[in-house]
C-alpha cells in the first residue's frame, strides 16, 4: 500500500499543482485571458475522458492481453512527464497541449488507484484504505505545489522585482513573468512524476503473477453460489405448494 501510495503522491501530486496554477501560468507566458479559460475548458474536459478511459481501457487490457493494472498506471505517470515538461520549457502554444495531457492524466488517476486497492487488498479494509489512499491529493498537494512550485515562484518574482530596483510592500502580491516562473520547478515535477513510474514498476513486477491468473474468477464463483442458492430455494418453495 505505501509503494502505491508513494506513486500517487508523485502523479496526482504533479497534475494538481499544474491545474492549480494554470491561471498563473498562462499569465506568466502571455497568454490572453480567452486562452486561460480555455486552458480550464480543457483540463476539466479531459479529467472526465481520463476517468472513463482509464477505467474501460485497463479493464480491456487485464481481460485481453493480461497486463498488470499498474502497467497501466505507469504509463498515465509517464505521460504526465511530458505535460510537465512542456510548461517546463515554455514550448510555443504546448500550454494547450499540456492541459489535455493533465487533465487527461490527472483523471485517469482515480479510476485506477481505487481499483488497484480493492484488487490487491480485497474489500474487507476497502472503505479504510480508500480514504488512506485518497491522502496522495492533499499530501502530493502541499510538498509539489507549496514547497516547491509556489517558493519558486516567489523568488522568482522577488529576483525580477529587484532587477527593476522595486521593493515590495507589505501585503503586494508578487507577479512573475516569463518562461523562468515554473521552468525549475515544472522539471522538478516531471523527475517527481519519472520516479513515481520507477516506483509504479516495482509494483508491476510485484502484481504480475498475480494479473496472469484469473482475477474474477472467485467473484464469478460467489455468483454461481448465490444462484444456485436463489434456484434451490425456489424449487423448495415451489415443491412445498
Amino acid at each position: 500500500m505505501l509503494t502505491l501510495l508513494l506513486a500517487t503522491v508523485c502523479g496526482l501530486g504533479g497534475t494538481m499543482t499544474m491545474m492549480d496554477n494554470l491561471g498563473q501560468i498562462g499569465t506568466s507566458f502571455g497568454y490572453p485571458l480567452r486562452s486561460i479559460r480555455n486552458f480550464v475548458s480543457l483540463t476539466s474536459i479531459w479529467n472526465f475522458l481520463g476517468q472513463i478511459v482509464a477505467g474501460i481501457g485497463s479493464e480491456m487490457f487485464i481481460i485481453k492481453y493480461k497486463w498488470p493494472r499498474p502497467l497501466i498506471f505507469t504509463a498515465v505517470l509517464l505521460l504526465s512527464c511530458v505535460g510537465h515538461l512542456l510548461i517546463a520549457f515554455n514550448v510555443p502554444y504546448g500550454l494547450y497541449v499540456s492541459s489535455v495531457v493533465t487533465g487527461f492524466c490527472f483523471g485517469a488517476h482515480w479510476p485506477l488507484i481505487f481499483t488497484l486497492i480493492s484488487e490487491l487488498f480485497g474489500l474487507k479494509y476497502y472503505s479504510t484504505l480508500y480514504n488512506f489512499g485518497g491522502l496522495a491529493s492533499p499530501i502530493g498537494l502541499y510538498l509539489l505545489n507549496v514547497r516547491v512550485t509556489g517558493y519558486l515562484y516567489d523568488k522568482e518574482a522577488k529576483k525580477q522585482m529587484a532587477a527593476l530596483g522595486l521593493q515590495r510592500k507589505v501585503g503586494e502580491e508578487l507577479n512573475c513573468v516569463g518562461g523562468q516562473c515554473f521552468k525549475l520547478s515544472f522539471i522538478i515535477l516531471a523527475v517527481v512524476a519519472l520516479f513515481g513510474a520507477l516506483v509504479s514498476l516495482l509494483l508491476v513486477v510485484r502484481t504480475r503473477k498475480f494479473y496472469k491468473s484469473d482475477i474474477y474468477k472467485k467473484f464469478r464463483d460467489k455468483v454461481r453460489v448465490v444462484w444456485t442458492g436463489i434456484v434451490v430455494a425456489k424449487t423448495a418453495a415451489s415443491g412445498a405448494y
